[in-house]
């Protein structure tokens, strides 16, 4: 059984940069996608990133290609989501997730396990 911890959220101004960190235990070597989800107050989640564990294929939505990315340590379980030129629409609670899966998807259906969420919120 796949359990999540998410750490790292915040209040940043517009341009700034916050680092979040999913610790994923239990995750299959050759079964298992984290992603990275958000939901903004009145929206309906998104999935903003996520990567395979067993090939290392990852997606970035549109919108923060360019300015969020992914680094996987699963030898420590861990997975950052660097986020920089953070604007204020990036305020959301984010999510982090696992699938039992090889691919990676940005579905929220495709996902099993749910993380607490952290709030991230970006104002000047």
């Amino acid at each position: 059984q796949v359990q999540l911890v998410e750490s790292g959220g915040g209040s940043v101004q517009p341009g700034g940069s916050l680092t979040l960190s999913c610790t994923a235990s239990g995750c299959p070597a050759d079964d298992c996608v984290i992603g990275w989800f958000r939901q903004a107050p009145g929206k309906e989640r998104e999935g903003i990133s996520c990567i395979s564990r067993r090939d290392g294929g990852f997606f970035y939505l549109d919108s923060v290609k360019e300015r969020f990315s992914l680094s996987a340590y699963y030898d420590r379980n861990i997975v950052f989501l660097q986020m920089n030129g953070l604007k204020p629409e990036d305020t959301a609670v984010y999510y982090c997730a696992a699938a039992s899966r090889a691919a990676c998807t940005p579905h929220s259906t495709n996902y099993d396990v749910w993380g607490q969420g952290t709030q991230v919120t970006v104002s000047s």
